[in-house]
C-alpha cells in the first residue's frame, strides 16, 4: 500500500509530469475565473492532447486543470456575485455581500485556505476509500439519488431568502424549465412553443449569466458605484491573513464540509451540483447565531468553498475504480483513462494502483499551488472592489456574452442570456432568490431520470419505503421545519435580513411575479394533459403544488400591495416609491442599451456589436474622455480576436452586412471578370 502510495508521489513530481501539471494548474485558475468558461471545457480543449503520452503526464495535466477550477471560480463569486462554475453558486450569497463591505480580500483567504483544505482532504479520503466505497454507491439507486435531489432543493428553497414559500417556488418553476425540449423517456416535445431552439432545453450557462451577472453589473451602472461600498481607507485593517485566521477560527466546520463533500461527491451525477448547497446549509444550521447569513458571513464562504473542492477527490472515486462517470466532467476524464491505454475498474486498484495515487496526489499537489499562488495575487485582484462600476461593466458584459455564446453558438444564447437578465433583475428587487431556479434547472432533467425510474421499477410510489429514502425524507421535514421555525422566531424578535438573496421587499415588483408563475403553473398543467402518461407525470408533479404555492404567494403580495398603497398614500405615491426601490428609469435604459447590442450583432456582427457598447458606454454613461474609451475598446478587440477568435476558433453567428460584403465581392467579380 505505501509503496504505490509514495511511487505515485515520485512519478508526478518528475519532469515531464510536473511541468504539465503547473500548465495545467495555471489554465485552470484562467477558466475557472472567467465566467461561462469553467472545467469542462478545459478538458475538452486538452483532451486531444493527451494522445500519444504516457498516463501520468496526461493525467497530470487533465487533473491540474480540473481541480482548481472550484478554487479560482470564487473570484467572480466574490467580486461579481456570479458563480463562476455551478459548484460556486453558494459562495455568493456572502462572498459577493463582503466584498461590498470592502472585505474581498478577507473572503478571499478564507475561500484559498479552506479550498486547498477541502480539495487535499478529499483526495487522502479519496486514496483511503478506494477499496470500500462500492457498497456505499451501490447502495443509492435511482429513488435514493432523487430524493436526495429534493433535500438539496429543499435546502436553498429556505436558506436563501426570508420567504421559504418563495424560495420553494421558484425551484419548482426551475424544475418545470428543466422538462422545456425532449421528454427524457419518449421523443416528445415539451413547452417548447414551435421553437427548434428549445427542443434540447433550455441552455445552462447563459440562463446563469443572466440570472446572475446582468443584475449586478445593472446596479453598478445605475447607482453609479464601486463593488464595495466602503471606502479602501474604511477596509485596511481588513487583509488576506484575517481569512485565513477565519479558516482556523472555523477549522470543524471546514473539516465537516469537507468530509461531506468528499462522500456526497461519490454519488454519480449529483454531488458537485448540490454539494456546495448542503454545506451551506449544515453551516446555517449548526450556526447558533444566524442573523448575519446571507449579508457577509464568512462561514457563508469557508463552507461551501471546502465542500466544493473536496469533490474532485470523491467524484473520481466511481470514475476511476467502477468506470462510473458521475457527470460530463468525470466521463471526459474516463475517456482519458482509455486513450492513455488504462482500464477503470480493480486493475485500477490493483496493478496500476500507483497510477491512481499518481492522481491523487496531482489533485493534493495542485491544491495547495493553485492556493498559495491566488493568495499572491488576491491583494491585486481585491483592489477592483474600489474601482469605478464604470470599468467593471463593459469589460465583465463581454465576458458575460462571450461566455453564454461559448454554450451553443446560437444568438437564441444571448436572447435567453438577457431574457434571464431581467428576470434576475425583477426577482432580486422584488425579494424572490435566484439560486434555487438554477440548482432545479441543472437537476431538473437528473430528478426526472430517477422519478420515471423509481416509479416503472417499483410500479408506483413503492420506492418510498425504502430505508434510506424514508432517512432523506425525514431530513427534508426537518430542514423545513428548523427553516420555518428560525424565520418565525427572527420575525417576533423583530429581527431579519437587511440584505443579501431574497431581502428586498418592494411588493409592487413581487406582485406580478406571482401572478406569472401562477399563470404559468396553470397553463403548464392543462397544456401537459395531452401527453401520456411517462411523459407528462414528472410535469404534472411539478405543477400541482406550484400552482398552490405561487397562488399562496399571490394573495400575500397582493395583501402586501394594499398596505404598501396605503403607506405611500394612494396609487401614485406608491409606484414613485416603488421606482425608487426599483430605479426602473435607469434600468430601462440599461436593458435598452443591451437591446442594441443584440440588435447591432445581427446587422453588423457581435464582434462590432461589442466594441460599440464599450465606447458608447464609456463614453455616454461613464463619461470618460475618448483616448480612455479607445484604448479600453482595443482591449476587449485584443481579448475576442486573440482568445475567443484566434485560440477558440469560434463561429460567429452571421450579420446581414456579411451577405451584403458577398453581393459587393460578387458584383466586384463579374465586372473585372
Amino acid at each position: 500500500m505505501w509503496e504505490p502510495f509514495f511511487q505515485g508521489l515520485w512519478l508526478v513530481v518528475q519532469w515531464p509530469a510536473f511541468g504539465f501539471m503547473m500548465l495545467g494548474i495555471l489554465l485552470g485558475i484562467w477558466l475557472g475565473a472567467v465566467p461561462g468558461l469553467g472545467g469542462i471545457l478545459g478538458l475538452v480543449i486538452l483532451l486531444p492532447f493527451t494522445f500519444g503520452m504516457d498516463p501520468v503526464p496526461a493525467f497530470a495535466l487533465l487533473l491540474g486543470m480540473f481541480a482548481v477550477t472550484t478554487t479560482s471560480d470564487t473570484i467572480a463569486s466574490v467580486m461579481l456575485g456570479i458563480p463562476g462554475t455551478a459548484a460556486s453558486q453558494a459562495t455568493i450569497l456572502d462572498g459577493y455581500p463582503l466584498a461590498q463591505k470592502g472585505e474581498a480580500r478577507r473572503a478571499f483567504g478564507a475561500a484559498y485556505a479552506v479550498s486547498a483544505f477541502g480539495g487535499v482532504f478529499g483526495a487522502l479520503v479519496l486514496a483511503a476509500s478506494l477499496p470500500i466505497v462500492l457498497p456505499v454507491i451501490l447502495a443509492f439507486g435511482s429513488p435514493e439519488l432523487f430524493m436526495l435531489a429534493v433535500l438539496g432543493l429543499s435546502m436553498i428553497g429556505s436558506l436563501s431568502g426570508n420567504s421559504i414559500l418563495k424560495g420553494l417556488t421558484v425551484a419548482l418553476a426551475g424544475l418545470l424549465i428543466a422538462t422545456v425540449g425532449y421528454a427524457e423517456t419518449v421523443a416528445v416535445p415539451r413547452f417548447h412553443f414551435g421553437s427548434d431552439y428549445l427542443l434540447d432545453g433550455v441552455p445552462l450557462i447563459p440562463v446563469v449569466l443572466g440570472l446572475f451577472a446582468i443584475p449586478e453589473l445593472l446596479e453598478l451602472a445605475t447607482r453609479d458605484v464601486s463593488i464595495s461600498r466602503v471606502s479602501r481607507e474604511m477596509t485596511k485593517d481588513i487583509t488576506i491573513w484575517t481569512g485565513v485566521k477565519d479558516a482556523w477560527t472555523h477549522r470543524w466546520l471546514a473539516l465537516r464540509c469537507s468530509l461531506l463533500g468528499t462522500y456526497v461527491g461519490m454519488l454519480p451525477g449529483l454531488g458537485a451540483a448540490i454539494v456546495d448547497w448542503f454545506a451551506y446549509g449544515h453551516a446555517v444550521q449548526s450556526a447558533k447565531d444566524k442573523s448575519k447569513f446571507g449579508s457577509g458571513d464568512i462561514r457563508g464562504v469557508i463552507a461551501p468553498e471546502a465542500a466544493n473542492n473536496a469533490t474532485k477527490g470523491g467524484s473520481l472515486v466511481p470514475t476511476v475504480a467502477f468506470g462510473i462517470p458521475g457527470s460530463l466532467s468525470t466521463a471526459i476524464l474516463l475517456g482519458a483513462l482509455l486513450i492513455v491505454g488504462l482500464k477503470p475498474g480493480p486493475d485500477m486498484l490493483t496493478d496500476n494502483l500507483h497510477v491512481t495515487f499518481s492522481m491523487v496526489w496531482t489533485i493534493v499537489l495542485a491544491n495547495i499551488i493553485a492556493a498559495l499562488l491566488l493568495m499572491g495575487l488576491t491583494s491585486q485582484i481585491a483592489r477592483v472592489a474600489f474601482i469605478s462600476g464604470h470599468l467593471i461593466v463593459p469589460g465583465v458584459l463581454v465576458f458575460v456574452l462571450m461566455g453564454a455564446w461559448l454554450g451553443g453558438g446560437s444568438i437564441g444564447d444571448w436572447v435567453t442570456c438577457l431574457t434571464m437578465g431581467l428576470v434576475g433583475y425583477l426577482m432580486k428587487r422584488g425579494g424572490w432568490p435566484r439560486p434555487p431556479l438554477i440548482l432545479a434547472i441543472i437537476l431538473g432533467s437528473l430528478m426526472e431520470n430517477w422519478f420515471q425510474r423509481s416509479m416503472s421499477v417499483h410500479e408506483g410510489f413503492g420506492w418510498l419505503q425504502r430505508p434510506i429514502v424514508i432517512v432523506i425524507a425525514l431530513c427534508i421535514v426537518a430542514t423545513l421545519f428548523l427553516s420555518f421555525r428560525g424565520i418565525l422566531k427572527a420575525r417576533q424578535n423583530g429581527e431579519g435580513p437587511e440584505a443579501g438573496e431574497g431581502a428586498e421587499r418592494n411588493p409592487y415588483v413581487s406582485l406580478p411575479i406571482a401572478l406569472a408563475l401562477t399563470a404559468i403553473f396553470t397553463w403548464a398543467y392543462f397544456e401537459a394533459q395531452q401527453w401520456q402518461t411517462n411523459v407528462n407525470r414528472f410535469p404534472i408533479a411539478i405543477t400541482v403544488p406550484g400552482i398552490v404555492l405561487a397562488f399562496s404567494l399571490l394573495v400575500v403580495d397582493a395583501r402586501a400591495s394594499l398596505a404598501f398603497t396605503r403607506a405611500n398614500n394612494g396609487l401614485v405615491g406608491s409606484f414613485r416609491a416603488a421606482e425608487k426601490l426599483a430605479l426602473f428609469g435607469k434600468s430601462s435604459e440599461f436593458f435598452g442599451y443591451l437591446l442594441c447590442v443584440l440588435l447591432l450583432a445581427l446587422i453588423a456582427g457581435q464582434v462590432v456589436a461589442l466594441l460599440a457598447f464599450v465606447l458608447v458606454y464609456l463614453w455616454r454613461w461613464g463619461r470618460y474622455d475618448w483616448r480612455v474609451c479607445l484604448l479600453y475598446a482595443a482591449g476587449v478587440w485584443i481579448c475576442l480576436y486573440g482568445f475567443y477568435d484566434q485560440t477558440m476558433n469560434i463561429l460567429w453567428h452571421p450579420s446581414l452586412f456579411d451577405g451584403f460584403y458577398d453581393k459587393i465581392g460578387e458584383i466586384g467579380s463579374k465586372l473585372t471578370g
